[in-house]
């Protein structure tokens, strides 16, 4: 059950994999959403001007709200972002099985850098999960993204709408303010773009994950668990890296990291003893160690992890390690750990 050199840099390769995948993704995402917007300024543009133009200093929410050019504009904007959502699922699904297969692929490899080598007299036949199941993780998954952006154009529309009809102060410049709405209005434009790429991103790495899980069932018989590993940098929160090294069920699905998360499953073999191989010296776990890790960075690096509260009650031992993650329920989602609030960390404390 020992963690190699090898299985770090195989679990490495891995997440660059999917880290080029979400990028890919994003990027496409992104070029969709800023064609959209090109589109639609010049109607939102012209029917600000139309309205401001010989208006008084503050006009009613009720005349913004019944601008006929205005709302033919949030029309087409509602239209577009049902073109964008059904665009967005398609670049999502169509790396939805890619991401399951790399899965399988990678869970083999990092099964075996665990395991006796090949040159010690020593072969294993690792099973892989039946196609069927496969399939089911896209297709879940697949239902996942449509049932989480259903409500996307909806939700844009409506900030648009509150953005624009909630006051507008005209002064002496109309193209200032029109500039200057137009300007907040892309503002909540750009959200559903945020939101579709959070889709991606959760739900690429999800897949990944089940597609892990599913591989790891087909060799239990090898199988202890699996760790969770927290990306080990600056930017790692602090309810990853609470519980980076914690170990796991074969069977049980994570890790259930927060959305845009960046943590993975290694999924850890049986000791060469318990796969009654014995006369060959097994090698040390080379896994890091979180909270080692975390004592060795500089108190900037440290700062930047956990902001200056959080620091300094870990520092003076009032919170444990195991407080900084919080399990956080969610009909809508799935469960996940998030990092704790500072003010539930300080009812700890006191």
């Amino acid at each position: 059950m020992a963690v190699t050199d090898e299985t770090l840099l195989i679990a490495a390769d891995t997440r660059r994999r999917l880290q080029r995948m979400t990028d890919e993704q994003v990027v496409q995402l992104t070029r969709s959403w800023v064609d959209a917007w090109d589109s639609l300024t010049p109607l939102f543009n012209e029917a600000l001007l139309d309205l401001l133009h010989g208006a008084p200093d503050r006009l009613p929410r009720a005349v913004v709200a019944r601008n006929r050019r205005l709302q033919s504009a949030l029309r087409q904007a509602r239209a577009t972002l049902n073109e964008l959502t059904r665009g967005a699922n398609e670049v999502i699904e169509n790396s939805l099985a890619d991401a399951v297969l790399d899965a399988v692929s990678s869970h083999q490899s990092i099964v075996r850098s665990q395991l006796p080598a090949d040159s010690a007299g020593v072969a294993f036949d690792l099973d892989a999960p039946a196609p069927e199941a496969l399939d089911a993780i896209v297709t879940r998954a697949t239902q996942q993204v449509h049932a989480a952006s259903k409500p996307l154009a909806g939700w844009v529309v409506q900030a648009m709408r509150q953005e624009l009809v909630r006051g507008i102060a005209v002064g002496d410049n109309p193209r200032e303010v029109a500039r200057k709405l137009m300007k907040a209005t892309e503002g909540h434009f750009n959200g559903g773009l945020a939101r579709a790429t959070r889709i991606a991103r959760t739900e690429m790495l999800d897949a990944h994950r089940r597609g892990s899980q599913t591989a790891a069932k087909a060799n239990t018989d090898l199988l202890t668990g699996w760790k969770w590993q927290c990306t080990l940098d600056r930017r790692t929160c602090p309810s990853c890296l609470s519980k980076h090294g914690t170990l796991y069920p074969v069977d049980q699905f994570g890790p259930i990291d927060h959305q845009n998360g960046r943590c993975a499953r290694i999924d850890i073999t049986k000791s060469w003893a318990e796969l009654g191989f014995t006369g060959i010296d097994e090698p040390a776990d080379t896994f890091p160690d979180a909270r080692t890790w975390y004592d060795g960075l500089t108190d900037d690096s440290k700062l930047a992890i956990m902001g200056p509260t959080r620091m300094q009650l870990l520092a003076d031992g009032a919170i444990n390690w195991e407080d900084l993650a919080t399990l956080r329920k969610s009909d809508a989602w799935r469960n996940s750990y998030t990092q704790t609030p500072v003010r539930d960390l300080q009812a700890i404390a006191s």
